[in-house]
């Protein structure tokens, strides 16, 4: 029962993990710039992502630019578009999987096939916790080294925006709740390992005393 609870509180883990990675990898908040200028009332809030950019106007006006060109874009931004696709497909494999072998299901038939799939959902969470968390530790790597570069105008630096801590936190469920599933499935082969199925040896005696009963029943 402890297994089961602990399988589900994975499994809610990986569902926002999930939701985290998908709303990092669409939102245009991985870079913020906020020019204020001189007067509050034309300040401009410019904010990156991995698909589009965004300007955000204190009038109330908002309007984005998709990046259509692939190869115009720095690498680290095209490694980020690949590495989070592959981080929202493993994960989305991962609930799909660790669906069929959680222990609170009826699906997946025996409890050695409901383990081997809650082991390769665990590893596609890890595999997709890691995946989130390389792109987004390169971006802020990028950010944070324009930012202090002398050579670069103040205008044209930014700042990690909440894409990334979305992204980092999800990458973080993703871990904790691969981590979990392959914990719990291993454990459990383990211990079929240690402490194998008690099989019943028969003395000399019974098994004379079972053949000789055996033999008066057919006389």
């Amino acid at each position: 029962m402890a297994s089961a609870s602990l399988q589900f509180f994975a499994f809610i883990l990986a569902l926002f993990g999930v939701f985290g990675d998908i709303a990092a990898t669409l939102l245009p908040h991985w870079k913020v710039n906020a020019d204020v200028g001189s007067n509050i009332i034309t300040a401009i809030t410019q904010m990156q992502g991995l698909w589009m950019d965004c300007t955000w106007y204190s009038t109330g006006m908002f309007s984005c630019t998709l990046k259509y060109s692939i190869l115009s874009l720095p690498v680290y931004i095209q490694a980020a578009r690949t590495t989070m696709v592959l981080s929202c497909i493993l994960s989305a494999f991962g609930i799909c999987i660790t669906t069929v072998g959680m222990k609170c299901t009826r699906l997946g038939g025996d409890t050695d096939s409901k383990n081997n799939a809650c082991f390769a959902g665990g590893i596609c969470f890890i595999l997709a916790g890691i995946f989130g968390l390389v792109p987004t530790c390169w971006y802020t790597r990028e950010i944070i080294s324009n930012f202090l570069d002398q050579t670069i105008p103040e205008s044209s630096k930014h700042e990690p925006g909440g894409a990334v801590y979305t992204g980092f936190i999800s990458a973080g469920f993703l871990l904790i709740a691969g981590v979990i599933f392959c914990s719990s499935c291993f454990k459990r082969q383990q211990g079929a390992w240690i402490y194998p199925p008690k099989q019943h040896h028969f003395s000399s005696t019974e098994q004379e005393s079972n053949a000789g009963y055996s033999l008066k029943d057919y006389v």
